[in-house]
């Protein structure tokens, strides 16, 4: 299961339990306060039967005598209400009255039948409630596993059209930029200005294939061991003869880490390129490696919004489409790598904590 399929998965999963769960304990806690209630009333209803047994002059023997006592006391109290129950630390008590003015029957029970059968019934709803949850745990499993099914054959409908097409727009690409190097190679070509334009264009839509065709395999990543400051290094060496202008500083030994190679080579290429179009004059590109941590710095102009530049939204160039960061983003996650961004000075550092 791939990750977004795992998190719509779980979103359908939580969501259906949970209410399904908190509605079982609702009910459960709500019935075990009834049925205590109903405990109660039978307590009270089995000491008023004690006390008919000894108005009527009825034989007490059968009542235990470390359960049921009574005694008769004198209360200044006029009236006491009838339906006076009270539970105490170890036992229950009631007034019934007499037929003498004044006196009352005093009756105790212990309580320690009541709390072992509210204890009980307190241990069946609990073992009740937590077999609802597993059954109903299963069926929302279920259910997700069903509602997954749609959203998963056309998330892989999609998928296979769109690697179809990157695929596809490999051979045009190639074809494109090979007849436009040959072009600028002629010198009735070589100063055209529109001619230019249209190789800048073609080098943008070559390195966005690169892209989406690395993008595309993130959710199949084989992570292994890899020196990114060997990678850093190569890569340096490209950009160097593609901007001559910029000024180069590495400090970067050894970083290893379990990375894919193809992922972590096109996030530092998309850096290292925007480090380097996204210059002064004569600037200046460092990276260097510090706890476990690689920084890409570039001096240019300051990031407006730096929270922003990695949504697929945001783009501070009108000639940018803003998917480049987007990307880089995705492929770091996918990899479990932080990346943050921090600007000020006229100085901007791209941070990428290893895991």
């Amino acid at each position: 299961m791939e990750n977004h399929e795992k998190k719509a998965f779980l979103k359908f999963f939580i969501t259906y339990f949970v209410s399904v769960a908190l509605l079982i304990l609702a009910v459960g806690f709500f019935y075990f306060l009834q049925m205590k209630e109903h405990l109660l009333k039978s307590q009270e209803f089995s000491m008023i039967e004690y006390v008919r047994h000894i108005k009527f002059g009825k034989s007490i023997v059968h009542y235990d005598p470390k359960i049921f006592s009574h005694k008769f006391v004198q209360i200044d109290q006029k009236h006491i209400d009838i339906r006076n129950f009270f539970v105490l630390n170890d036992r229950f008590m009631k007034y019934i009255p007499t037929k003498k003015e004044g006196y009352y029957l005093q009756v105790f029970k212990d309580k320690r039948e009541f709390s072992y059968k509210l204890a009980s019934l307190k241990h069946k709803i609990i073992y009740f409630q937590l077999f609802l949850l597993l059954v109903f745990a299963y069926i929302s499993y279920i259910l997700a596993k069903n509602a997954l099914k749609p959203l998963k054959e056309s998330i892989s409908t999609l998928d296979r059209f769109a690697k179809d097409l990157i695929h596809d727009l490999n051979t045009p690409v190639t074809a494109i930029g090979l007849n436009m190097k040959l072009l600028l190679k002629d010198p009735n070509c070589k100063n055209n200005t529109a001619l230019k334009r249209i190789g800048k264009s073609v080098e943008t839509i070559s390195q966005l294939h690169k892209n989406l065709t690395v993008l595309l395999q993130e959710e199949t990543f084989q992570l292994y061991s890899l020196d990114i400051c060997k990678a850093v290094k190569e890569l340096v060496q490209t950009q160097k003869q593609l901007c001559p202008h910029v000024h180069f500083e590495i400090e970067c030994g050894m970083l290893v880490a379990n990375l894919n190679e193809h992922a972590i080579k096109q996030i530092l290429q998309n850096l290292l390129s925007n480090a380097c179009k996204y210059n002064k004059k004569e600037g200046f590109v460092k990276i260097f490696a510090k706890n476990n941590a690689l920084y890409i710095q570039n001096s240019g102009p300051t990031i407006e919004h730096p929270k922003e530049i990695f949504k697929r939204s945001y783009s501070g160039d009108a000639s940018s489409s803003g998917i480049g960061l987007d990307i880089v983003k995705r492929l770091a996650l996918a990899m479990g790598i932080e990346i943050k961004v921090q600007s000020k000075e006229g100085v901007n550092t791209f941070i990428l904590t290893i895991p």
